[in-house]
């Protein structure tokens, strides 16, 4: 079988995939490297599904952006997998077009082969220290390596650090695009990302105070990068998504890497405060509503969001709305977040 003919997450499927996109969902970055590599760029793959192209001269190393974009942290959500492979094809071709020091990381690699969402446990849930009876898991040993490339890449940059998580989400939302921004990047540094996401099309912002042990939080909390894990739609099988859902992100991130502005935006988008987060305590944790729920679905004040044995969850505001709404996690994660709008 020729490569351009390999299928990856779409077991049984006899349908080929354009080669960019089976490289990158392979974490194959050979044909790539090598433009970078010849365009004059210090590149390196420090592990398995991570590659680091570096502007090599030193002269104003300090003032260009050190930018961080990860896709396939949960292996079912490819869209963004397929967005970033005809980007990253189309920017080697013009490699001198590159102005950013750039680090690519292609997460849960092997539930991406296997086509699901994980192996042995959420990898978007790692990025911590402590991991109690999921330490030994592949995602535990995966994260890890996530880390210590993420902090080699980010040691000694300027300033202007960035990290664009992009996943698609399992469920329908009232708002197909939204974003999560942690609470503790700097103002400034705040600002310039909410503007880019408002430009990447992001209808809804939800500003986090607390970490879930998501990658783009660590690397915010960890390493000072304006980071931001970004819903980009549903999830989708590979080669079969509709790409043109992802334009507007896929024209931001294409700036973003150029170091141009990216097209305004074509409207504000919301911005939420975080009024709760509803954790699962134990097997007995049942939520009030159904599985068809939509992200961002509006609740009253006193309404039940989930009960748990004896601890009830309700709203505790006029009105919250609730994202990632999930009864299947496991004990001690969190099954859902309760949002208020501010803007």
């Amino acid at each position: 079988m020729q490569k351009s003919d390999t299928v990856v997450n779409a077991p049984g499927a006899a349908q080929a995939l354009p080669e960019a996109v089976r490289a990158l969902a392979e974490a194959d970055f050979g044909a790539v490297a090598a433009r970078f590599t010849a365009a004059g760029f210090a590149v390196t793959q420090p592990a398995d599904g991570i590659l680091s192209i570096k502007l090599t001269q030193a002269e104003g190393a300090q003032q260009r952006a050190s930018v961080l974009v990860s896709v396939g942290v949960h292996g079912d959500e490819t869209g963004p997998i397929e967005v970033v492979a005809y980007l990253l094809d189309a920017l080697s071709h013009q490699a001198g077009q590159l102005q950013v020091d750039l680090m690519l990381c292609v997460g849960n690699i092997g539930a991406i082969r296997a086509g699901k969402r994980f192996i042995d446990a959420d990898l978007n849930r790692m990025f911590r220290l402590e991991r109690g009876g999921l330490a030994g898991t592949a995602e535990a040993a995966r994260a890890d390596v996530m880390m210590a490339a993420t902090a080699a890449f980010f040691a000694g940059a300027g300033p202007q650090r960035w990290h664009l998580d992009l996943h698609t989400a399992i469920r329908p939302s009232v708002y197909p695009t939204f974003a999560i921004v942690p609470e503790l990047i700097e103002d400034g540094a705040r600002r310039g990302l909410i503007d880019w996401l408002g430009r990447a099309g992001i209808g809804a912002i939800i500003m986090n105070p607390a970490s879930a042990g998501t990658y783009s939080y660590y690397s915010s909390e960890h390493h000072a990068a304006a980071g931001s894990t970004v819903e980009l739609g549903r999830v989708g099988t590979l080669g079969q998504n509709d790409i043109g859902q992802f334009a507007e992100a896929s024209a931001a991130l294409d700036a973003l890497l150029r170091g141009v502005a990216a097209p305004e935006a074509k409207q504000q988008a919301h911005v939420f405060n975080t009024a709760q987060q509803i954790i699962k305590l134990s097997d007995d944790f049942r939520m009030a509503f159904g599985r068809e729920t939509q992200n961002f679905t509006a609740l009253p004040q006193g309404a039940e969001i989930a009960r748990d044995g004896d601890k009830v969850y309700t709203v505790q505001h006029a009105e919250e709305l609730v994202v990632f709404p999930n009864p299947d996690v496991r004990i001690g994660l969190r099954a859902g977040l309760m949002v208020v709008r501010v803007s």
